[in-house]
């Protein structure tokens, strides 16, 4: 994994507060600037200063149950992301966007105009939507089972992409001169009639700087990557352990070849909460202080909620009772249930270890140490084949972040490993993918082969 100039690509996820539930109660947090655009700004301004990749904005269509005790409200990503574009230059620009809840016409212009407006720095974060209290926002009695999400959901990015491409490059023309302002030969109907839409195209937006947004996943089921595999070029996952992250990067490049595409075009970025102290036994004093601000009710909604049990009337210092977990199979479809499953079993935790386990970053990789030591550790998932990069997801902001970005990355420039500066403008560039070409333009021609003429007879 240690091919000559590989480099790490980093993406700043940025939650309201910070990834610990309990850093809205941090007295290095800013909660009362969760509301403010320009609190946002420069968390991307200084994330583009240390050279990030992306900033990437989570999203879902419904209100947490568990707000009472954490700051898990949602701002709309495309007015966000809008406010972040005009604040800065090159980092990109990675939103989350439901196949279940939008529609393919509506997102296909939503990402060509942010695409356009930041001049090509738009990244789309396909989901299906976990949280089954959404379908009441939108008309539906019931939010439909994983399977049916899935099968949406492919139909879904399909009709997008046919609409991103139905302008062809040079369909914009703009001559003045001839009076001609767009080369309607060269815009496409897509006439797309599925099981499940029907969108006759073309969009009513040009062809956007990067051809089409970054498509970008974060589902790690088996349906989750079976979709990845297909479509994704950046893939958000959760690991706890680097033999877990090692499995599935070697499975999604395997299954990203078998759909005939090249492997390092599919970036595998493994989210990382880093603790970061001068000393270790510093760093590991401030994930304490985070877990004993924690409060209970907020963990164990989350375990109802995510593996269907109970546990508000059990002793919190009792060991995890496995066995009351449900055999429901679609919950166990899901790849956070999973990952939970996986800590439960290997681990035996307490009721009360498993919530100050998933307390960091909902079950991504937590870890705590001095720079050098996040940096080791960076180091090794990335050159032994369990990431291409990593999601950094700050325990708090803007504290947490700063921290990261003023110690670990320049360890990781000084090793070769990050960049120092950007060497392109749109997110394709910092990720190394290429433009794609519209499907409706004509193909390429390769020049004939010209024979090396035949010498004179002497």
């Amino acid at each position: 994994m240690t091919t000559p100039n590989r480099q790490l690509h980093l993406n700043l996820f940025i939650y309201p507060a910070g990834h610990h539930e309990a850093a809205w109660r941090y007295p290095g947090s800013a909660p009362d600037r969760v509301l403010d655009i320009t609190y946002y700004q420069e968390l991307a301004r200084r994330a583009e200063a240390a050279k990030f990749d992306a900033v990437f904005f989570a999203d879902g269509p419904a209100l947490p149950d568990n707000i009472r005790y954490a700051s898990r409200f949602r701002l709309e990503p495309f007015t966000w992301l809008s406010g972040i574009a005009v604040a800065t230059e090159r980092i990109g620009l990675i939103g989350t966007a439901s196949t279940t809840y939008f529609e393919p016409y509506n997102l296909a212009r939503l990402f060509a105009s942010l695409d356009h407006l930041s001049r090509g720095r738009a990244g789309w974060n396909i989901v299906t939507t976990g949280a089954a209290n959404a379908a009441q926002n939108f008309g539906l009695d019931e939010h439909p089972v994983h399977a049916e999400r899935y099968a949406r959901a492919h139909e879904f990015v399909d009709v997008v992409t046919k609409l991103w491409d139905s302008w062809e490059d040079e369909a914009l023309v703009v001559d003045p001169e001839s009076g001609v302002f767009a080369d309607t030969d060269r815009i496409h109907p897509i006439d797309h009639a599925g099981k499940l839409f029907r969108v006759r195209g073309p969009l009513n937006i040009p062809r956007s700087p990067q051809g089409r947004p970054v498509y970008v996943q974060a589902g790690s089921s088996e349906d989750g990557k079976a979709l990845a595999a297909r479509y994704a070029e950046a893939i958000f996952t959760a690991h706890q352990t680097i033999d877990s992250a090692r499995s599935f990067y070697a499975d999604i490049k395997r299954r990203a070849k078998a759909e005939g595409r090249d492997p390092d075009q599919v970036k595998v970025l493994p989210g990382l909460s880093p603790f970061i102290g001068s000393t270790e036994a510093e760093a590991l004093r401030l994930q304490r202080e985070f877990n004993e601000l924690t409060q209970p009710e907020y963990g164990l909604e989350q375990l109802r909620r995510v593996l269907g049990v109970d546990l508000s009337g059990h002793d919190l210092d009792e060991p995890f009772p496995r066995e009351l977990i449900p055999d429901d199979p679609e919950l166990n479809a899901g790849s956070r249930f999973q990952l939970i499953v996986g800590i439960i079993d290997r681990e035996r935790p307490t009721i009360r270890q498993l919530l100050h386990r998933l307390a960091g970053a909902r079950g991504h990789w937590v870890t705590a140490g001095t720079p050098e030591q996040i940096a080791d550790r960076i180091e090794e998932w990335f050159t032994t084949g369990a990431a291409d990069g990593f999601n950094v997801m700050p325990p708090y902001l803007t504290g947490g972040f700063d921290a990261f970005a003023e110690h670990v990355v320049p360890i990781l420039q000084r090793r070769g490993l990050f960049r120092t500066e950007y060497t392109g403008t749109t997110l394709r560039d910092h990720y190394g993918l290429p433009r794609p070409r519209s499907r409706f333009a004509a193909p390429v021609v390769p020049a004939p082969r010209r024979e090396p003429a035949a010498s004179a007879p002497a």
